[in-house]
């Protein structure tokens, strides 16, 4: 036992060394296993072999040498032969002990042994029927597969024969003709809903029997005579009760709006035709178009005729224009305006038509009109006039679409084969009337009804009358550019010298060209047209050489400016009435209105202050080049200067102040230029101060004479107009 120990092939364990109970027990449990290794280790050991390597017994007695209780018995010094026979009558012992245990529980060993053997069959009969129950649930399974196989056969077969179902029950039902259908065919009236329901059965009907023809199929010969014979009925009711209603468009006083909403409740009855009998369907067509087209021609052209015998029975002519002279024989210029008369460069309240609620307003009605004695202007006739094409064409185009089925450029040709006789009427008296209207206001005012119109037009989408505006616009814009440049060449022919008597106040014609500018620029602002400015551009420069014209008629400048300032302020007052604060006429005058004020200014400062004016102006000419002391001799000049000032400013002031609101019509103005020309006085004796306190000055004793500057700016309060 040593040896094997020392061999190290199996020693006891590491956790067992020092303890021989534990040590023997160890090797009687592993004795087979020892005496093999054992066997094993003396065979390797045999030096007799020839095959002994001295290298291969270094390692293995360096191996056992390794072994934790060698290493302890060596290092203790025991014997190992007195050591290994102790380990051995220790096993001796420990195994006759196992042995009396094994005898002592020998009977529990026999009844585990037998219980052992009594689950062993019980669990071989469980194996067995465990085995027949897997049998069972394979043939279960390959059953279930046959039966999961045959429904879905069974299943597809189902979907089958109701999809077959299906298509023939659908095929039966829309072959079979109900009694129903038929009676409500033959009998109902057109208007009732139950025939209305049963046409629609009837046109599906109609339509499966061509599909099924297509198809060829035989069942489709078995129904056709009786659908035929129902669609012929059908189509004769329909026919009949569409033409009665058509027909009773023509009687007089019929509002034809009434039966147009009655078909329009039945419009699947053309729908009917137009799908099923072609013929009747274009003879309903055409006889809606010819007799839609009289009534509206009718119409129109009894109204337009009687909104003539409303108009203003004073119009304007060729000689009414803005440059010819104001003599007794010209009536709209010397006759006192009558009370139902509009003038001609005044629009007044004729703007006014331009308004939503003007615009969009009730037409006119001729006769209650005629009956109240009232007389209107053009444009207001032309807006109610067109107001009720406008009206009637959106609802005639709506109607066509809707119950005709036309869209885009059928619908246009419908509804133009309706109304173009009218529209053609309405261009034609246009014509007529543009080719002697010199009346510029009702022109234009007559181009923006039509603008607003379009953009009205443009909002319902309704794009019928598109057209017509056009040739409106086509026939006015020319004719009002016409009148614009007779007015034009009438104002750079006058002649001044005819015109009578000259005098300061605003020139009636530049009167008339400020009412008219400010009527067309207040109605351009909406709708701006570039051929508009364009043209009132060359009227102002042609108004304000006519002006110049004028001025120049007078002797003196002063007259000259008094002339041109009210002029100009004038015109400035009436556009401002009217047109934006922006615009390029407004501008234009305030730029030569104030040129001309401030040369007035000058002017009338000249007369009293002139002396005093011109030695500052000198004085500060020469400052600049520094040479002031050419002046220095000029001590009497001076002195005269400053006592004249003194003794006499207050008088031309007062003068001054009454010759300007003299001189000028518009108070406010006359006020304006007062406050500039004493502003303008106080700035030159403030000169006239600053040149007096240089050096070359200084020592003049009538410099003691000069007014203070504050004083004189509170006394030249007190002479300031207050209007």
């Amino acid at each position: 036992m040593a040896e094997v120990a020392l061999a190290g092939g199996a020693g006891p364990d590491v956790n067992t060394a020092g303890n021989p109970t534990e040590m023997a027990m160890a090797y009687l449990q592993d004795e087979k296993t020892d005496g093999e290794i054992q066997d094993i280790n003396l065979g390797e050991l045999d030096l007799t072999t020839d095959e002994f390597i001295l290298d291969e017994v270094d390692i293995h007695i360096q191996a056992n040498l390794e072994d934790d209780l060698v290493k302890e018995a060596l290092k203790t010094g025991v014997d190992l032969r007195q050591y290994s026979k102790q380990v051995e009558s220790e096993l001796q012992r420990i195994e006759q002990a196992s042995i009396k245990d094994y005898i002592k529980e020998s009977q529990n060993i026999a009844l585990l042994h037998n219980q052992i053997t009594a689950c062993d069959s019980i669990l071989e009969r469980m194996e067995g029927m465990l085995s027949g129950f897997q049998c069972d649930l394979s043939s279960i399974s390959s059953e279930i597969q046959t039966l999961q196989q045959q429904s879905v056969s069974m299943n597809v077969r189902l979907k089958n024969r109701q999809a077959v179902r299906s298509h023939l029950s659908q095929l039966v039902d829309e072959l079979v003709v109900p009694g129903a259908m038929i009676s409500t065919i033959l009998d109902s009236p057109v208007t009732e809903q139950g025939f209305l329901e049963q046409l629609h059965e009837l046109n599906n009907k109609i339509n499966f029997a061509k599909e099924l023809s297509f198809r060829e199929t035989l069942a489709c010969s078995d129904i056709q005579d009786i659908v035929d014979r129902l669609k012929l009925k059908a189509v004769s009711k329909i026919r009949e009760f569409i033409l009665q209603k058509i027909y009773s468009f023509r009687k007089p006083m019929t509002n034809y709006q009434i039966p147009q909403n009655t078909l329009l409740k039945y419009r699947f009855f053309y729908q009917f035709l137009l799908a099923n009998e072609r013929t009747v369907a274009k003879e309903i067509r055409d006889e809606y178009v010819d007799t839609m087209s009289k009534i509206y021609y009718s119409y129109f052209k009894s109204y337009s005729g009687r909104l003539l015998k409303v108009q203003y029975e004073e119009v304007a002519d060729k000689d009414d224009l803005m440059g010819v002279e104001d003599t007794a024989k010209k009536g709209f210029f010397s006759k006192p305006s009558l009370k139902s008369r509009n003038t001609i460069f005044t629009v007044g309240q004729r703007g006014a038509i331009l308004s939503p609620a003007e615009l969009e307003g009730p037409i006119l009605v001729p006769h209650t009109a005629q009956r109240g004695d009232s007389r209107y202007p053009y444009e207001t006739l032309f807006r109610s006039q067109h107001y009720a094409l406008l009206d009637n064409g959106c609802r005639e185009f709506l109607f066509l679409s809707d119950f005709f089925m036309v869209t885009g450029n059928s619908a246009l040709d419908l509804f133009n084969s309706i109304m173009g006789k009218t529209l053609s009427m309405f261009l034609k008296s246009m014509s007529t009337y543009v080719s002697d209207c010199y009346d510029s206001i009702a022109v234009f005012l007559c181009i923006h009804i039509i603008l607003r119109f379009r953009a009205i037009t443009v909002k319902r989408t309704i794009p019928a009358l598109d057209k017509y505006w056009e040739a409106v616009l086509e026939l006015l814009w020319p004719r009002f550019e016409l009148i614009l440049e007779m007015n034009i060449h009438s104002i750079r022919n006058t002649d001044p010298q005819k015109l009578g008597v000259l005098d300061t106040r605003p020139h009636y014609i530049t009167r008339r060209y400020a009412e008219f500018s400010s009527a067309i620029v207040s109605i351009n602002q909406t709708f701006t047209n570039e051929k508009t400015h364009t043209l009132l551009g060359q009227l102002q420069v042609e108004v304000e050489n006519f002006v110049l014209k004028m001025a120049a008629e007078f002797p003196s400048r002063r007259n000259q400016l008094i002339f041109l300032i009210n002029n100009y302020d004038m015109m400035l007052s009436v556009l401002m009435e009217r047109a934006a604060d922006d615009s390029k006429e407004v501008e234009g005058f305030q730029q030569l209105l104030l040129a001309r004020t401030q040369e007035f200014i000058e002017e009338i400062l000249s007369p009293p202050f002139g002396g005093m004016i011109a030695f500052v102006k000198e004085a500060e000419a020469l400052m600049e080049k520094g040479q002031l002391d050419r002046l220095k001799n000029d001590e009497a000049r001076i002195t005269q200067l400053i006592r004249g000032f003194s003794s006499s400013w207050k008088q031309s002031v007062e003068a001054m102040s009454q010759d300007v609101m003299r001189s000028f019509t518009n108070f406010k103005n006359g006020t304006s230029i007062i406050q500039g020309a004493l502003t303008q006085l106080i700035q030159y004796y403030h000169g006239f101060h600053k040149v007096l306190n240089q050096p070359s000055f200084r020592s003049l004793a009538v410099r003691s004479e000069l007014i203070n500057l504050h004083h004189l700016m509170v006394e030249v309060k007190k002479h300031k107009p207050n209007f």
